[in-house]
């Protein structure tokens, strides 16, 4: 029986093995997919939208908006311990990033501007992220 650590112990070798090389790119360097380049951009069932680096369910079909930028967006996680949030000072701005909370993988970034209930805009990068269908 083999024993596999925990997603946030493991090295960057044991991500690259386990991503696929723009999965890697996205959640392990903090990089940015396409505009528009995402087929969860037009996932339209129920269900859960998990992290495509440990399975962690992250946001609800429920939440989710076409917010017209190019990538999925949300108005709220599943719940408060989904993910973190972190002040990103990239690219000569001031942005709040969004990882997961169990492995600490690059989601996106969060903005004042989104839709109520919380007025929040959570611009996913869809290779972060793997949608389960409610009904499979």
């Amino acid at each position: 029986m083999s024993q596999t650590k925990p997603p946030a112990e493991r090295t960057e070798k044991e991500w690259k093995d386990l991503l696929s090389p723009e999965e890697f790119r996205v959640l392990r360097k903090h990089g940015t997919e396409r505009a528009g380049s995402s087929p969860l951009n037009h996932e339209k069932r129920h269900g859960v939208f998990v992290c495509a680096g440990c399975g962690k369910e992250l946001f609800s079909s429920d939440a989710k908006y076409e917010s017209g930028t190019g990538w999925p967006s949300f108005y709220q996680p599943v719940g408060e311990h989904a993910v973190t949030t972190h002040k990103d000072r990239s690219l000569f701005m001031v942005r709040t990033e969004v990882r997961c909370a169990q492995c600490d993988g690059h989601l996106g970034h969060v903005f004042p501007d989104g839709p109520q209930p919380t007025g929040l805009r959570y611009c996913m990068n869809g290779v972060a992220m793997n949608f389960e269908p409610e009904d499979e």
